[in-house]
């Protein structure tokens, strides 16, 4: 039997690029990205933002890097390694966003997930006014869906979200701004026994919806379902399958969360592969 060539083109492995900030916590940003990238089986690659100092109680510090340095570092990657399917998420500046978006633009990269992180938890704004602006002038018509959280969605559509017909209003707004499709993530939205995510993509709603964990390891949940999302794409499978994906990955990494640090610890990225020597924790209780 013919031996088959491993460097052909069909023979390889699903890549995916996130432009994003580094959290030396090591739960959100970058980090989270290409952990989800490898759990979900695709090569990651990184075009770093900003340098963060920050862990599970506070972000100390943000240094944005120079927007030409963005564009460089997205340039090197998609001109030699590839990427099936690209992701953003803290941009910091509107210098950066338009660096972004003009090199994504430059390569042609299609199936394109922007996160819009805006603030961290703690309140701590992760992109300025002028971003914001930039980010929906240059990026949201670049964009294969959107995932912004409900402050984030307010923000997109200049509406205010306090029902799930508000959330559906706010969707169909990103949308008429540029956006392809849009995901409002749904788990700070209500106490109920559920997390749903709305879902539009200009012509149909969808409503995706999972038990919900109740946890305080949380940190980086919105970084790691877009970049699961971004997985999904990678590996070929259209945008309703890949959020499917990212949907249930998220809420497994919640459930098996394990603590971390004196505030909100990070999803467990690896579940799959392994435990947390000791008791296990399901839902911030724990199991013996």
């Amino acid at each position: 039997m013919e031996q088959r060539d491993r460097d052909s083109d069909d023979n390889k492995a699903p890549r995916a690029l996130t432009i994003a900030g580094s959290d030396s916590g090591g739960g959100a940003g970058i980090q989270a990205d290409l952990k989800t990238f490898a759990a979900l089986g695709v090569y990651g690659a990184a075009a770093v933002t900003a340098v963060t100092a920050q862990n599970t109680l506070e972000i100390a510090a943000v240094a944005p890097l120079p927007a030409s340095i963005v564009g460089q570092q997205i340039d090197a990657v998609l001109s030699d390694i590839g990427a099936t399917a690209v992701k953003t998420g803290m941009l910091a500046n509107a210098a950066v966003v338009e660096a972004t978006a003009a090199a994504l633009r430059r390569h042609g990269s299609s199936a394109l997930v922007v996160d819009p992180v805006m603030r961290a938890t703690s309140g701590r704004p992760l992109l300025d006014d002028a971003g914001v602006e930039a980010l929906v002038r240059e990026l949201l018509p670049l964009a294969a869906v959107v995932t912004p959280n409900v402050a984030e969605a307010e923000v997109l559509s200049g509406r205010e979200v306090r029902s799930w017909d508000d959330a559906r209003a706010a969707a169909m707004a990103i949308v008429e701004r540029g956006a392809r499709a849009v995901v409002i993530t749904g788990g700070d939205f209500g106490d109920g026994a559920a997390a749903t995510d709305v879902y539009y993509d200009g012509q149909t709603f969808r409503d995706y919806t999972s038990v919900r964990v109740r946890t305080r390891q949380t940190h980086g949940t919105g970084c790691t379902f877009s970049a699961a999302i971004v997985a999904g794409l990678a590996r070929g499978m259209e945008l309703p399958g890949a959020i499917s994906l990212a949907k249930s990955y998220v809420t497994l990494a919640l459930e098996y969360a394990y603590p971390l640090g004196r505030g909100h610890g990070p999803v467990h990225h690896f579940y799959r592969y392994w435990q947390p020597v000791g008791p296990r924790y399901v839902s911030g209780v724990k199991v013996r």
